[in-house]
């Protein structure tokens, strides 16, 4: 494949004072009709991997749908070519969350996992028991370079009943759509449970409700470098839908939702004290709006304590008003905030939805986001302090 480097953009970013964004998938390209779904991680080299579902026939979240990623090393200005992680044939892979596992004694080099779902069938068909949502993880130790085969991880982190298709899948509980977090995965880097990988994830349960009330959240997590898996409580608030998590504390996880029912719009934040087994507490936060769509939150230690970074569109109504915040005390408040997208006057439709967000030294943070109704995927670079 002709080897593709990135358009750099004049942009808003240009007024707010930060780097020019570069587009980094584009609707039309290399074979897709369409990007979405963004996450994007640092290897320990230092290089950045952006990926998202590549799109084949249409922009629709169901059909053809590959998993696709870019490599850039050097912080985000110029892009290698397009490449694919995972192509579940004519059916879906998607929701990609990816992780580095820099602490498997055995990979000192870093282990990549990428964790992803298939599905056979419509999210609202799968959601009347239509149909089934599997989870599956890949993993690289050379940055992308090569792949695994898949892991079916589904009987340990899933509660599907569906014994027809699978005698492991015969669970009480019924659990029919699923969904890992949209954006990446993180790593405990301290504290009793060091070295955990926790992925973030929703499901709806039984019936569906016409409130969106059979969403909820919760997480899985392995202790074992993804041998083996294990799943948190529920999330305790019906409703909660995409969700990503962050270590805000030895033992302490911050979960950021998305809120399904819709009242109130804005996001659901649960914070867990023991390691993300369990919730001591689930609130709306009225400092985080949020017009029922995807957020991403992001954590790295400053001496004893956690920087908590939260992105989201910050507006009830509509998919904009792209904004980054930064906390000092677990999200309870935030002493940094900075617009990262906003729609011209009179724009109309979604200008910046789906985001992730990824740390890159000690005073920048680079945002890959979805712009302008879907058709560009970018990404910048902004400066914090």
């Amino acid at each position: 494949m002709k080897k593709l480097f990135l358009t750099l953009l004049t942009s808003s970013s240009l007024l707010l004072g930060f780097a020019q964004e570069a587009t980094v998938f584009r609707s039309g390209a290399d074979g897709y009709a369409s990007y979405r779904i963004p996450a994007i991680i640092q290897t320990k080299a230092g290089h950045l991997m952006a990926i998202a579902e590549g799109r084949v026939d249409h922009a629709g979240d169901y059909g053809n749908v590959d998993i696709v990623f870019k490599i850039s090393k050097d912080e985000g200005k110029t892009w290698g070519p397009l490449q694919k992680a995972v192509d579940y044939e004519k059916l879906q892979a998607g929701n990609p969350a990816p992780v580095v596992d820099l602490l498997d004694p055995q990979y000192p080099q870093g282990r990549i996992f990428l964790f992803y779902n298939t599905g056979n069938n419509h999210e609202g068909e799968v959601r009347k028991g239509k149909g089934l949502r599997e989870v599956w993880y890949i993993s690289s130790t050379d940055a992308g370079t090569s792949w695994s085969e898949p892991q079916n991880i589904t009987a340990m982190v899933h509660r599907p009943n569906q014994p027809d298709i699978n005698p492991a899948y015969q669970f009480t509980e019924d659990w029919r759509t699923y969904a890992n977090t949209p954006g990446h995965a993180f790593q405990f880097i301290s504290g009793p449970n060091k070295g955990r990988l926790y992925i973030a994830a929703n499901h709806s349960a039984g019936a569906p409700d016409r409130n969106g009330k059979d969403w909820q959240a919760h997480a899985f997590y392995s202790d074992d470098h993804g041998k083996t898996f294990q799943l948190s409580d529920n999330i305790p608030f019906a409703g909660t839908n995409e969700s990503t998590a962050a270590q805000i504390g030895d033992n302490a996880v911050y979960m950021s939702s998305r809120n399904q029912a819709m009242t109130p719009k804005t996001r659901i934040i649960s914070r867990s004290n023991d390691g993300g087994q369990s919730w001591k507490e689930t609130l709306s936060d009225p400092n985080l709006p949020d017009p029922v769509n995807q957020g991403a939150v992001l954590s790295w230690k400053k001496g004893k304590n956690f920087i908590l970074a939260h992105i989201n569109a910050a507006d009830a109504d509509n998919r904009d008003n792209l904004t980054l915040k930064l906390s000092k005390d677990q999200g309870k408040t935030w002493y940094f905030q900075q617009q990262i997208a906003k729609a011209p006057a009179g724009y109309s439709g979604a200008y910046a939805a789906y985001s992730d967000i990824v740390k890159i030294g000690k005073h920048k943070i680079g945002v890959l986001y979805e712009k302008n109704n879907y058709e560009d995927i970018v990404f910048t670079l902004v400066p914090i302090r």
